[in-house]
């Protein structure tokens, strides 16, 4: 038995050496979340990209709109080298200047189509803002809850580190046993343990934040938020219908499949003005190979649509536009579901956070300092402390998360809606 518990003590002393938290990063950022949105709006590189998608997109609408340039043909003897030179008796020109006409209106139409994407590339630009806007205030709100455990892991590690100190002495004394000695130290380095868990939680979040607000590697970032749970806990949500019809409204995926539907309906009108023949004209200048010298006419060409009339192109708009019509239809069932299921769960989490919870916590904080005093005094056991030690991991630990999850409720319901509904700041 004395073995065993010499060999424990080596493995734990082995472990704490392991287990000592990891220093944090030189610099250190501390940004509430209208300073992070306004680095964000600034910064991210994502953003930049779907911007100048959208002047891409911009610059297409003008050049749909320009007309084709004339075709100049022209056709002459070069065996005397007088390009242009040759006198009436002998030598050949023939000049012609030819410009496409489009009819049926296909110019327009394709400007129609170019707008239609520029539009299209508006609205995923405002996805993508309202996408990574919710990812960022989400890894805020969850650097922020690990931050309080973290906070509680080291203030419990503190006040079990001075106690694990004075039994040692107490242990070298002879007045508790190796066993008591062994119980407390292994409950130090659960706790140091339970620390680095968390710590490893952060630095995937903490990256993925740096890579938002486009930061430097060594940055860490420090959420100062400030959001009010006791306004939170009184905040009466509009009526269910008016905050799923306001998602229809504001949010961009659903903007997006509805463009992309009147994209296709377009797309269907230019494809029918495609098959309409298009006009080539231009006066043309001959020399002498027509039946009178420096004959002068007017050329005009036009296909004759016998065989294709674009009928596979225009079935395939149709069923393009069919099929948008179908994603825009379950985008909006879609839509309304996250809605009613965002409200619901924020409404089931109001519910179970309250101000006596916080009362709860604020009290259960008093009993753990008085907890460590009764022990320090011999008047609990060991394994009473350690046992209540447990216990008050585990509720605040739960406490923490649930208080987390009402948060992020109410960022994920202004995140489906599209508008700010609960005032997170």
């Amino acid at each position: 038995m004395r073995s065993l518990i010499a060999t424990a003590a080596i493995l734990f002393a082995c472990l704490c050496g392991v287990a000592q938290p990891a220093p944090p990063p030189i610099d250190t950022l501390h940004l509430s979340v209208p300073e992070a949105e306004k680095l964000f709006l600034q910064r991210n590189l994502d953003l930049l990209a779907a911007k100048y998608n959208v002047d891409a997109n911009k610059a297409l609408i003008q050049q749909a709109k320009l007309w084709d340039n004339p075709v100049l043909n022209t056709d002459q003897n070069i065996y005397d080298g007088k390009f242009f030179r040759h006198n009436n008796t002998y030598g050949q020109v023939f000049v012609q200047v030819q410009q496409l006409i489009r009819t049926a209106g296909k110019r327009s139409k394709l400007a129609q189509l170019a707008t239609d994407n520029t539009a299209i590339a508006q609205a995923q630009f405002d996805d993508v803002v309202r996408s990574l806007h919710y990812t960022l205030l989400s890894d805020m709100i969850e650097v922020g809850h690990l931050g309080k455990i973290i906070s509680l892991y080291s203030k419990q590690i503190v006040e079990v580190d001075k106690l694990v100190t004075g039994m040692e002495q107490v242990y070298q004394l002879g007045n508790i046993s190796l066993k008591d000695n062994l119980r407390l130290k292994a409950l130090l380095f659960g706790l140091q343990n339970d620390l680095l868990n968390v710590q490893s939680q952060v630095i995937p979040l903490q990256a993925e934040l740096r890579l938002l607000l486009q930061t430097g590697d060594s940055t860490y970032i420090v959420p100062d938020l400030q959001y009010g749970i006791d306004a939170m806990l009184s905040q009466q949500l509009p009526p269910v219908d008016s905050l799923v019809q306001a998602a229809l409204s504001n949010r961009p995926d659903l903007k997006i499949a509805t463009l992309n539907r009147d994209l296709q309906a377009h797309n269907i009108i230019y494809q029918k003005a495609l098959a309409k023949p298009d006009l080539t004209i231009g006066p043309e200048y001959d020399q002498r190979s027509s039946y009178i010298n420096h004959y002068v006419g007017l050329s005009v060409s036009l296909p004759l649509p016998l065989f294709n009339r674009n009928q596979g192109n225009i079935k395939s708009a149709e069923a393009s536009f069919k099929q948008t019509d179908t994603q825009v239809k379950q985008q909006n069932s879609q839509v309304s579901g996250e809605v009613r299921s965002a409200i619901e769960q924020f409404l089931v989490l109001q519910k179970v956070n309250s101000k006596e919870l916080s009362d709860f916590a604020e009290k259960y904080d008093g009993l753990f300092q008085n907890m460590l005093k009764s022990y320090q005094a011999r008047q609990i056991n060991l394994l009473d402390f350690t046992d209540f030690l447990d216990a008050y991991k585990e509720t605040r630990l739960k406490l923490t998360e649930q208080q987390m999850n009402f948060v992020k409720a109410a960022a994920n319901l202004d995140f489906v809606t599209n508008q700010p509904i609960v005032p997170l700041q």
